[in-house]
């Protein structure tokens, strides 16, 4: 994209006047968890047209590959759509806002008083600018060198040998270049920064030497991202936990401080009253390292008021391409199906939901559908809505979590999206991405351990 590009110019021409200050190298904790924001003006209207909007995005993202023992965080929930943590890096630890994301693996933080950002607003309700990271004020921040096995889980495409060219001697002695600069591509925007090696200051321990990235530009990312996804550089392949779990707070709780927590488990203690579901192995298809990320679950069937819902197999289990299945993302706000998927669900919804007339303006401005027109209606009855996993487990979905009220109390709206009718189809990669929207009041677990996916309905506070 050209705005990326001339950001990313013009990042080159900075970033060694930024950096001269700093030299290259080579039980559980629990985390607050919010929601995260950036326009909490927005009537219900234009909240559920830019969140149908940006899950969409996301899907096209993850979709089209461009290749003690306990801690807690507190986790907060933003009308923006998706989850923030807080983390203190640097010394002294600086505390800096992540969005919390399964669908990626890597850890970045806006960074310098030369952050740049486009189109980047912050909370209507806040007046203050986008946190961001500055190296000179820790004593501990250190640009990574081109050599260290670290700039390898960036650039995991590439060798040493083709990037670290200034690198003339065969054992690299005292080579100064530094790993290149990152680009990430998101569905919605973009980022690009230096690797630094930082101390990681959790809530009961010290991590030294954490790789992160310190963006120095972004495009429409009001904040960094915590990748919680498999690879080395996620957040829990570095702190070697065993599992980590969330409860995510309802929606309704946007933006007021109310939060749950982020679990992050070192010893892999046993969880009560949770079903399971295996975490599939992840399809190992060349030039699609993206799919090596996600964490995939085996969605077996999909019900709609008790009935099952006829979707072809060929969406429920990847091929030898990559594409297919099914996987869980906190990033993605409205669960994504392909359209061989929702299609079917659709059709199910509205064939239960007698009496009740749909409104097609109010679908076409959102982007959901279906849509029903309650005004005339004292009562309603919706069906069920469930999804049953491999190995029995079953999540049965409260209402709030699948149909939500869009506009003025007449008109309700089915809280999941699909490619558009009259475009192509997304057919390459995941088929089916679990958003946060239908998680919310249930407390999930990642037992990367034992390789399972856990959950129980729960209200999360």
């Amino acid at each position: 994209m050209a705005s990326s590009s001339s950001y990313f110019l013009l990042f080159l021409a900075l970033f060694p006047l930024l950096f001269r200050f700093i030299s290259s190298s080579t039980s559980t904790s629990t985390i607050p968890l919010s929601l995260f924001n950036t326009n909490s003006s927005q009537d219900l209207y234009e909240k559920f047209t830019h969140l149908a909007s940006i899950s969409l995005a996301r899907a096209n993202y993850i979709k089209n590959f461009q290749d003690s023992s306990v801690s807690t965080t507190p986790l907060y929930p933003h009308s923006y759509g998706v989850y923030s943590i807080t983390l203190g890096f640097g010394t002294p630890p600086q505390k800096i806002p992540f969005i919390m994301d399964t669908g990626s693996n890597f850890v970045w933080f806006p960074c310098t008083t030369k952050y740049l950002c486009k189109n980047c607003p912050v909370s209507s309700s806040s007046s203050q600018s986008i946190p961001t990271f500055i190296p000179k004020s820790s004593s501990t921040a250190r640009v990574v060198g081109c050599l260290n096995p670290k700039c390898g889980w960036i650039h995991t495409k590439t060798n040493p040998k083709s990037r670290c060219q200034d690198c003339q001697s065969p054992t690299g002695a005292n080579c100064k270049q530094i790993c290149p600069p990152y680009i990430i591509l998101y569905g919605s925007g973009s980022t690009g920064g230096l690797a630094l090696v930082e101390t990681l200051d959790m809530y009961n321990k010290k991590i030294p030497n954490f790789l992160v990235g310190c963006s120095m530009f972004s495009s429409q990312q009001p904040a960094g991202i915590a990748g919680l996804g498999r690879g080395l550089a996620s957040l829990p392949s570095q702190l070697g936990v065993k599992k980590f779990s969330y409860c995510l707070v309802s929606h309704r709780f946007d933006d007021t401080g109310k939060s749950s927590n982020l679990v992050l488990d070192f010893k892999a203690e046993k969880s009560a009253n949770l079903s399971y579901t295996p975490l599939l192995k992840n399809p190992v298809v060349a030039g699609k390292n993206a799919l090596s990320v996600y964490y995939y679950v085996g969605l077996r069937k999909i019900t709609v008021g008790g009935q099952k819902v006829k979707i072809p197999y060929k969406y429920l289990t990847p091929d030898s391409n990559g594409n297919g299945g099914s996987i869980v993302d906190s990033g993605t706000t409205f669960t994504y199906m392909n359209r061989g998927v929702f299609e079917p669900v659709l059709s199910a919804f509205v064939n239960q939901v007698k009496g009740i007339s749909r409104t097609e303006n109010i679908e076409k401005l959102t982007g959901l559908r279906p849509c029903f027109n309650i005004s005339s209606h004292k009562t309603v009855s919706l069906p069920e809505l469930k999804f049953h996993f491999k190995g029995g487990s079953e999540m049965a979905l409260p209402l709030a979590n699948y149909f939500s009220i869009a506009g003025e109390n007449d008109v309700i709206c089915l809280t999941m999206i699909s490619d558009s009718a009259f475009g192509p189809e997304l057919s390459t990669g995941p088929s089916i991405i679990l958003g946060n929207f239908q998680m919310q009041n249930f407390f999930v677990e990642f037992d990367l351990r034992n390789e399972k996916f856990g959950f129980r309905q729960q209200v999360c506070n």
